[in-house]
């Protein structure tokens, strides 16, 4: 049995559609069986995996006999609900050749949205993980609305890595890292090999794939990064092609773009606002607000908001702002946001009189926020 580091106990894998198909129309079988034989040497080396697997689309429009249909939500469900049970069936046989039991979870954005649906979403992979199975992962296409779907596999492994406290990231894909450019357009863009802060300048050199086949591009890739290092989760973007991919990342070996984590990774419950979904409403404060929540770790005060923008209930995850746009944090209202513009600038001894009711002295408590 090959040894590897042990820094990583948990690591979460995701596959995209272009890493699945090889770049063809349909699933490969021999590459995901390679990928199978690579992720049941680190399962018998004794890694806990988790896999975030594209592909339902891709082998639904193969099962069809690759239609021509409007690109609309609908289409796209049906063929996720066509191809989901073929992509998890090639899983679960591929995986069967070295002896590991696999089990299915399918996902929405509304399950890490709720705290109740979080916390059993997070039982069930303990649960799995625990039972030496690996869970492979996909966002429910065939039900998901616009509204409620996480949009690519890219941020919903990020929200798995998250939600079950990875201690490693992998996002294969058909490129070999992120460049300073894009290599398509620009030969002399080179590969970033790590990352230790996102900035503007590095969304400015992020590219988009043209593969076709999947949702999520670069921009997606490195959004999904940005999630999982803010909740203490390295994150590898590297090609799928390259030969055993899975171990050479796991030893370390200088393979593709490393994310840095942030050291000091938040508390389970701030996990959970980091990966839920946040309301298109938000909240402006003040200089002074805005030094008091980065600086000293302090709370928000309505006397520190500026403005509050859009709809939102209490208790919604909502984004709080600087006044030239920044985001600054992201929290738990305490208040709703017609009652929180009533009391924006005033003093917490004020709220009662203003209102005639009160849910406390802040409108976003520390305990409740994660700075950004």
């Amino acid at each position: 049995m090959k040894k590897f580091p042990n820094r990583y106990r948990r690591i979460v894998i995701k596959f995209g559609t272009s890493v699945l198909t090889g770049g063809a129309r349909e699933l490969n079988p021999p590459q995901m069986v390679e990928l199978a034989r690579q992720c049941a040497e680190l399962h018998h080396a004794g890694h806990e995996l988790i896999l975030c697997t594209s592909g339902a689309v891709a082998a639904g429009r193969a099962r069809l006999g690759f239609p021509q249909l409007p690109p609309t939500v609908a289409n796209k469900q049906m063929l996720a609900a066509v191809g989901q049970s073929r992509l998890m069936l090639a899983w679960e046989r591929f995986f069967e050749i070295y002896g590991i039991h696999v089990g299915q979870i399918l996902l929405t954005h509304g399950d890490v949205e709720s705290r109740h649906r979080f916390l059993n979403a997070q039982d069930t992979l303990r649960t799995l993980i625990e039972h030496r199975i690996i869970p492979i992962i996909n966002e429910n296409d065939a039900v998901a609305t616009e509204e409620i779907k996480i949009g690519d596999n890219d941020n919903l492994s990020a929200l798995v890595a998250v939600l079950t406290g990875a201690d490693l990231l992998l996002i294969l894909t058909d490129q070999p890292g992120l460049f300073t450019a894009d290599p398509r357009e620009n030969p002399d863009a080179q590969l970033i090999q790590v990352v230790d802060a996102i900035d503007e300048t590095l969304w400015a050199a992020v590219g988009d794939s043209h593969s076709g086949l999947g949702v999520g591009g670069m921009v997606t890739k490195v959004q999904a990064a940005n999630i999982a290092r803010r909740a203490g989760v390295e994150v590898i973007i590297a090609a799928g092609k390259e030969p055993n991919v899975l171990s050479r990342l796991v030893r370390g070996e200088a393979l593709g773009t490393r994310f840095t984590a942030i050291d000091t990774p938040p508390e389970n419950r701030k996990r959970w606002i980091l990966a839920g979904a946040v309301n298109t409403g938000y909240i402006v404060v003040n200089a002074g607000a805005m030094n008091a929540l980065r600086d000293r770790g302090a709370s928000l005060l309505p006397a520190g908001v500026v403005s509050v923008e859009g709809d939102f209930d209490r208790g919604d995850t909502v984004s709080i702002r600087a006044t030239d746009g920044a985001q600054v944090a992201r929290g738990l209202t305490r208040y709703p946001s017609a009652d929180l513009a009533r009391i924006k600038g005033s003093h917490s001894e004020s709220i009662t009189d203003i209102l005639g009711y009160t849910y406390g002295v802040v409108a976003v408590h520390r305990n409740d926020m994660v700075l950004l």
